[in-house]
């Protein structure tokens, strides 16, 4: 039986190289990843919790982008069932801390 590809080693949208940067844009640009990482910066959150914060996201699209997340180190299921950032991905909410702030700085001055 073949080993499946980690999210990391699966093919890059848009990229022959593969290289980690385009991995890691390719998995943060898809649809729910980026929303999921910010619902969960603060706690861990069940399913219905976090499909509730994520505005009632479809539960197919929603179960498909955690476990992308999981696999990719990111998000980790609790023993009480609920889904949690990993070391990893409270490292990668907090390299995204200083965008946040632009992008509310910018916000703000064009009146968005």
């Amino acid at each position: 039986m073949a080993k499946r590809p980690t999210t990391a080693e699966r093919s890059v949208r848009g990229s022959r190289t593969g290289r980690p940067i385009m991995a890691l844009l390719d998995l943060l640009g898809r649809r729910w990843a980026l929303r999921i990482l910010w619902e969960l910066r603060e706690e861990p959150l069940t399913s219905r919790a976090l499909r509730s914060a994520c505005d009632e996201a479809s539960p197919t699209v929603l179960q498909a982008r955690l476990t992308e997340l999981r696999e990719a180190g990111f998000v980790e299921l609790g023993a009480g069932g609920g889904y949690g950032l990993t070391p990893l991905g409270r490292e990668l909410c907090e390299t995204f801390m200083p965008l946040h702030r632009f992008a509310e700085k910018w916000r703000n001055k064009n009146g968005a």
